[in-house]
């Protein structure tokens, strides 16, 4: 009756395939569209004011944090993930970590084992106890 949703890159293109064969051991910084077969240790983080989708296929994994604005989730991730746009999880997503977003789409099968933050329950910068990603602390100095 319903069809599963595809996974895509979303609006934007492609421009650095991590490969099913490559696993990288260090943070990991970029923009446009990057696109996760492989295997990351390290932080991926999206540069400040840059549009930027990180997608991570079915069998790539992610072992740190990530900040992104678009994040779409289908393989495994440990750490946590902040993303002032949307984050997606698709069916084989199994995240480790707490999700801080505006908009969160899953899909059944999904799997958390973290906490859902809304961006709205998050203090304003320059409160007590704030914390915001390096990156867009960056962008709003």
């Amino acid at each position: 009756m319903f069809k599963p949703k595809p996974i895509r890159p979303d609006v934007g293109a492609i421009d650095t395939l991590i490969g099913p064969q490559v696993t990288i051991r260090g943070d990991v910084m970029f923009s446009g569209g990057l696109y996760v077969e492989g295997h990351i240790q390290g932080k991926v983080i999206a540069e400040a004011g840059e549009r930027a989708v990180l997608t991570l296929a079915e069998q790539g994994s992610i072992e740190g944090e990530v900040q992104a604005p678009v994040v779409v989730i289908n393989g495994r991730l440990t750490g946590d993930v902040h993303a002032h746009e949307r984050i997606e999880l698709a069916g084989k997503a199994r995240v480790q970590g707490n999700l801080h977003y505006k908009v969160v789409e899953m899909g059944a099968g999904a799997q958390l084992t973290g906490r859902l933050v809304h961006a709205d329950a998050v203090p304003a910068a320059g409160h007590e106890g704030a914390v915001q990603p390096e990156a867009w602390a960056a962008a709003d100095a």
